[in-house]
């Protein structure tokens, strides 16, 4: 598997999507989205694949999804939500690239979703409560998932392009700094 793709992860509604879609538009890198990978295969919507046949198949789906778009490197990978939360993705996600964390706080994640409206659709992981007090839980329960990448950029404050630079800023030093050193003598003895 390579190791040289950009892997987005974090919450619901960090930008991983968007930001991805920017960052392989200005490297040129192919962008692999596997939440669409996995609507395209099932020929559904994610909320559709939850509620017919569970969260146990999605997640199977997705790791197999995200072992599919990880080969041949050089992308701009985007995970759902909760796939860096599932041991198994993880490792294929670690193994496959520089995996950053996208955050946010749980507020704006609220706002994004809903865009302020309090009759906005709920998304499959916030139904059932509180969606805000939900995002709480949730972050809270993946918090130590997502501490497992390699990088972490806060979203909050910020634009999606003042984002994507900031992967790439971080990438480039990090791809920069395990590139070999190669010195030119002058010819003469040293």
């Amino acid at each position: 598997m390579a190791a040289d793709n950009i892997i987005l992860v974090g919450f619901m509604a960090t930008g991983k999507s968007h930001v991805g879609r920017l960052i392989s538009r200005l490297t040129g890198r192919r962008m692999a989205d596997i939440d669409e990978e996995i609507v395209r295969r099932a020929r559904k919507p994610i909320h559709r694949i939850f509620s017919e046949d569970g969260e146990a198949v999605f997640r199977a789906m997705e790791r197999h999804a995200a072992l599919t778009l990880c080969e041949g490197g050089n992308k701009v990978i985007s995970a759902g939500g909760g796939a860096f939360a599932q041991e198994l993705t993880r490792q294929v996600l670690l193994d496959s690239g520089a995996v950053f964390c996208l955050t946010a706080r749980p507020e704006t994640i609220h706002h994004r979703i809903t865009r302020g409206s309090p009759n906005a659709a709920v998304r499959p992981m916030l139904a059932g409560g509180d969606p805000l007090e939900r995002i709480r839980e949730l972050l809270e329960e993946r918090a130590e998932a997502y501490a497992h990448a390699h990088h972490t950029v806060a979203t909050d404050d910020r634009t999606p392009e003042q984002v994507a630079d900031e992967v790439l800023r971080i990438y480039e030093s990090h791809v920069n700094s395990v590139q070999p050193t190669i010195t030119q003598s002058s010819g003469g003895p040293q």
